[in-house]
């Protein structure tokens, strides 16, 4: 005997099928996230309050104990550093009913890596921008003042202008004389990565020691946008490194985990609601954080042309 056609479809039953946004929409976030991979994360997830105080002590050095003196004490006045946490940003649309009885389920898969790359790419923006104050910069700068600490990628030593007509592609010198940058600042050789425009990991591709570096791996999951290894940092690329000068050139930038910091208070969030009066849900995503710069002379600009 035939049962008929009234069977529950996936169609007919779409509202108790339970949708993984919020997974789908973390796992967008991680994956487009290269520059927050990379600095300082401290997580303030839950917690209250609008300001990280980051304490950021003096080195002290050993001396000389004399015979029948005393001992010599640490006096140093450490310092702090004050992260807010003033970012919130979201992402999100209305998926009316008709299209969700309509449409392929490929849509909301669209639409969740498109919120985690969306809401990632603002995060990295906004570490981005701290780049320009490493070494001593500011922030905002405009005319010779633009990226006034960073070094340009062909020596590394030569002072950006301000103005793309000094600017060069990135060489093994101008690594390695970054490399002596931090070094001559003490800074940990450890945990430094490299973060370059698409531009310059194509030019690095000609330099023998990357390529001779690049694939040796470490055992370990493989990090987003890492593309290889020289001279100990791993390498990154990310096509959201700054393009200034009217375009003309590009930054990228050196630097050890400690010169930058990403706090989150909210990570990254998904909610849908029904809304009757457009017949439609309701999908947000969104996160809450700050950034900031931990040590000034962790890190190093540099600047590329952009073509």
């Amino acid at each position: 005997m035939a049962l008929g056609t009234g069977q529950q479809t996936i169609t007919t039953a779409a509202n108790f099928i339970p949708e993984l946004w919020s997974d789908e929409v973390i796992a967008g976030y991680k994956k487009n996230l290269v520059l927050g991979n990379i600095v300082t994360r401290i997580n303030h997830n839950g917690k209250k309050g609008d300001t990280i105080h980051i304490p950021a002590p003096v080195r002290g050095s050993a001396n000389v104990k004399a015979a029948n003196t005393q001992v010599t004490l640490q006096g140093d006045t450490h310092n702090t550093v004050n992260l807010s946490i003033a970012k919130h940003y979201e992402y999100s649309v209305v998926i009316e009913d008709i299209t969700e009885v309509q449409a392929l389920s490929s849509l909301r898969r669209f639409y969740t890596d498109d919120a985690g790359y969306a809401l990632a790419t603002q995060v990295d923006t906004d570490l981005f921008a701290l780049t320009e104050a490493l070494q001593g910069g500011t922030v905002g700068g405009t005319g010779a003042a633009l990226y006034e600490k960073a070094v340009i990628g062909g020596d590394g030593t030569t002072l950006f202008t301000g103005n793309s007509s000094n600017d060069s592609d990135i060489t093994d010198a101008g690594i390695r004389a970054m490399i002596l940058k931090l070094d001559n600042a003490d800074v940990p050789m450890d945990n430094r990565a490299l973060v370059v425009p698409p531009i310059a990991a194509n030019d690095m591709l000609g330099i023998n020691r990357f390529t001779e570096q690049q694939f040796i791996g470490d055992g370990n999951a493989i990090k987003t946008g890492k593309i290889g290894s020289i001279y100990g940092m791993d390498v990154f690329v990310s096509s959201n490194c700054p393009s200034i000068e009217s375009d003309a050139a590009r930054v990228g930038v050196m630097m050890h985990k400690d010169a930058l910091a990403l706090v989150e208070q909210m990570g990254v969030r998904s909610q849908t609601q029904y809304k009757q009066e457009y017949l439609g849900d309701l999908f947000t995503a969104d996160t809450l954080y700050g950034v900031g710069e931990l040590r000034d002379n962790a890190g190093v600009a540099f600047v590329v042309p952009a073509a």
